[in-house]
């Protein structure tokens, strides 16, 4: 496994190419993308970040979650697969499709770095266990369709920055045309409406 982000011999290169072929390898679309997200949520991110003074506040604690939200056959929602850390009733979290960063995401198309989700008012918590105080989002593209986004997000105030926006940046691409080639798009139409959904509010 490639080092922790915050160790100066942390190489993206080796997380891009082991990524790949762990994905690569996967039997099915949703593998696919958990093993892309198993690597980057094990390496992202400052991991001293909560010993900063105000990183964590009260009863919080430093951990992380990740996962891809692919948008649903029926554009409703943003729906959560193949992800780490995230409660098992959560397993297929279901986001409106417009709601929060997720949906501003979708809209603009482009990578989004919340260093510190107190400093941005519209952050919404989806996770049901606690609310998460950092994070980032990186849309799934594919021939000009907007498929969904990779996500990854830490309890610790400031554990991601500009240098783990572009790693997911440089991720997002290759879940993308993973998700593609292992048949992604027919898995989804199976899978969907999932009769484990957790539907959150708009």
């Amino acid at each position: 496994m490639t080092s922790s982000r915050s160790d100066p011999s942390f190489d993206a290169l080796a997380l891009l190419a082991e990524a790949g072929a762990a994905a690569g390898a996967a039997p099915d679309p949703e593998a696919a993308l958990n093993a892309i997200v198993l690597r980057y949520v094990a390496v992202l991110g400052d991991r001293s970040a909560h010993l900063r003074p105000g990183a964590l506040l009260g009863d919080e604690r430093q951990f992380f979650v990740a996962g891809a939200f692919l948008v649903t056959p029926d554009e409703t929602w943003h729906m959560l697969v193949g992800n780490s850390g995230f409660p098992p009733e959560q397993r297929r979290l279901m986001v409106p499709i417009d709601a929060g960063h997720p949906g501003r995401v979708r809209d603009g198309r482009a990578a989004l770095l919340l260093e510190n989700t107190d400093e941005h008012g519209g952050f919404r918590q989806y996770l049901k266990t606690a609310r998460m105080g950092s994070s980032i989002y990186a849309p799934m593209l594919w021939e000009g369709r907007f498929l969904g986004q990779i996500v990854i997000a830490a309890q610790a105030r400031w554990t991601f920055r500009p240098a783990d926006l572009a790693v997911m940046s440089a991720l997002a691409p290759l879940a993308a045309a993973v998700w593609m080639a292992k048949g992604g798009p027919a898995w989804l139409d199976r899978s969907y409406p999932p009769p484990d959904g957790w539907r959150a509010s708009p």
